[in-house]
């Protein structure tokens, strides 16, 4: 099953084993209904758990999931990754892409030199900002005047490398 990362456990709250979770979903449409999540440990171990609860709070939400029922049991979670399955994202418009299928992007300029991998992406307020490191770090903006093409199947981003970057 193809598992989609929503966020990660920080913390715990309250005494009853809720768990606060921080997420870098830009829209929350997502988690109304969802009735089961999957938690990955450090080690990439997964187990499905069934949600009593799960509220939106900001940048977090919270679950309450029915098998953790104390603090005790919800602090061994901090720090786990809260997954769903993919195909519960909605598609995206042609030129739209989740975070996760852009980072590990290998990514190449307009003349075909190799100039390294999408590390990490880090929003700005008018655009992201998608990291490539090869043999020196660029800040490449997510405009369409950089970010020429994209191809998600040969897992590769063209770039036209505007001057300063």
């Amino acid at each position: 099953m193809d598992l989609f990362v929503i966020g990660e456990i920080v913390k715990t709250r309250g005494l009853h084993g809720c768990l606060k979770v921080w997420t870098q979903l830009e829209t929350k449409n997502i988690l109304p209904g969802l009735e089961i999540v999957y938690l990955e440990d450090k080690q990439g171990q997964k187990k499905s758990h069934v949600l009593r609860k799960l509220w939106s709070s900001g940048k977090f939400f919270l679950l309450d999931l029915k098998d953790v029922a104390d603090i005790d049991s919800a602090k061994k979670l901090v720090g786990y990754k809260v997954m769903i399955p993919r195909d519960m994202l909605r598609n995206l418009p042609e030129g739209e892409y989740y975070c996760r299928d852009i980072v590990g992007l290998d990514v190449y300029s307009e003349e075909g030199e190799h100039l390294g991998r999408i590390e990490s992406i880090f929003p700005t307020g008018g655009n992201d900002v998608y990291v490539c490191k090869g043999q020196r770090e660029i800040l490449l903006p997510a405009i369409a005047d950089v970010i020429r093409f994209i191809d998600l199947d040969k897992k590769i981003m063209t770039v036209r490398l505007l001057e300063g970057l």
